[in-house]
């Protein structure tokens, strides 16, 4: 059931009009929020960033959220990031790690009111729809990953690197990747490996694929639809545009990660694809990825491995971003962290020397890294006795 699209260019809209259909208020604002006929349209536009999340853009995003979820006039909300480039890289971890060495408080901020607001687009009565075109990184999934319907592209490049800077994986990832079939969502998070449409739809972050060509059509249908909309009429119009994903790389190699990473943790996989033998089709696949393991921080794998298996036991996506969050504030108190953003955005020479190797990973006191923080108050999460979006 649909109804004429109404659409409009806020960029044109006179002031008044702006304020009632949406848009971006002031040059500053790093959020388009915008209405188009049924359609509550939020845009990350920071594209110069790739879109990466800081405080700022979080309290917009909130805002402009908790209007649409109240505007009798919007059915479904979209999430897109501006740009061709990507929908979003993640927290901006420039950012963080100076909150950290300045002991500002507002990385801690940051996170508190970021994974408040991802419990609130999972929990929304509304239809949220994300458009995951492009670059889908850290903070990127988790504004993706808990929605009722996840689009992504054949442009689409899906990562949770965080073991790869000394932190951990977070924005509910240790709730959404323990349920991934065969260890998909576990390879993601030990290995910090990069993968396409289809590996992301696999792994059961990701619902269809739809040519990035047509996600204007897309979001026209959307704003078509008659209010309110039900998510079975969302998902009949993406399916209309939907495509089959080109094989990627779990396709390949399902089996193999199966076998290695349902085996435990890290060096447990490590330790499957080292026996593969010369002449198996893994052959390649495993010795990459076993030299990939190998460079990631001991600290953030050990972390992973226990918040992963407290997530897999979780009947609550609140639970694991509660200690997500106590956690990514103990990971401001170790210095694989800082090491790791060194590498990777400071210094830029891709080689971290990780304070953590050899025995400093066995020191992990996790009952201590998991407890209430004194003075640093844990996410509040407003909609959590909703519903949640179900996959």
């Amino acid at each position: 059931m649909t109804k004429p699209a109404h659409s409009v260019n806020c960029e044109g809209a006179a002031p008044e009009e702006e304020r009632a259909l949406g848009g971006r208020m002031n040059a500053d604002e790093t959020v388009i929020r915008r209405r188009e006929g049924g359609l509550g349209r939020l845009v990350l536009d920071r594209p110069q960033a790739l879109n990466a999340l800081n405080l700022r853009m979080i309290r917009e995003l909130q805002a402009a959220f908790d209007g649409f979820l109240g505007d009798p006039d919007v059915g479904v909300v979209s999430l897109e990031g501006a740009g061709p480039r990507g929908f979003c890289a993640g927290g901006d971890i420039r950012a963080v790690h100076a909150s950290g060495r300045s002991a500002s408080g507002e990385a801690e901020a940051f996170w508190r009111e970021e994974y408040a607001f991802i419990a609130d687009l999972a929990h929304a009565d509304k239809p949220v729809v994300a458009l995951m075109d492009g670059i889908v990184m850290g903070g990127g999934a988790g504004l993706s990953m808990h929605v009722a319907h996840r689009v992504v592209t054949e442009r689409t490049r899906f990562a949770m690197p965080e073991v790869g800077i000394g932190f951990l994986p977070d924005v509910g990832a240790t709730f959404r990747l323990p349920r991934s079939p065969g260890g998909l969502g576990r390879y993601l998070a030990l290995t910090g490996n990069t993968v396409g449409p289809a590996d992301v739809i696999a792994a059961g972050l990701a619902d269809a694929q739809v040519p990035a060509a047509r996600l204007g059509e897309l979001a026209a249908a959307l704003a078509a639809l008659s209010v309110p909309a039900s998510n079975a009429d969302v998902r009949s119009v993406i399916a209309s545009f939907a495509t089959e994903p080109a094989p990627g790389l779990f396709a390949a190699q399902a089996e193999t990660i199966r076998v290695a990473f349902t085996a435990g943790g890290a060096a447990a996989a490590a330790a499957v694809l080292a026996k593969i033998g010369p002449g198996h089709p893994s052959e390649s696949f495993g010795a990459e990825t076993c030299a990939l393991l190998a460079t990631r921080s001991p600290f953030s794998l050990r972390l992973t491995e226990t918040l992963l298996d407290l997530g897999a036991a979780s009947n609550r996506l609140e639970d694991c971003l509660v200690r997500e969050f106590r956690a990514a504030c103990h990971c401001l108190t170790v210095e694989d962290f800082y090491e790791g953003v060194r590498a990777a955005v400071i210094d830029k020479d891709r080689r971290p020397r990780w304070p953590s190797a050899g025995d400093g990973a066995a020191d992990l006191d996790i009952d201590r890294v998991l407890s209430p923080i004194a003075g640093t108050p844990d996410p509040v999460f407003a909609r959590a006795d909703r519903p949640p979006a179900h996959h």
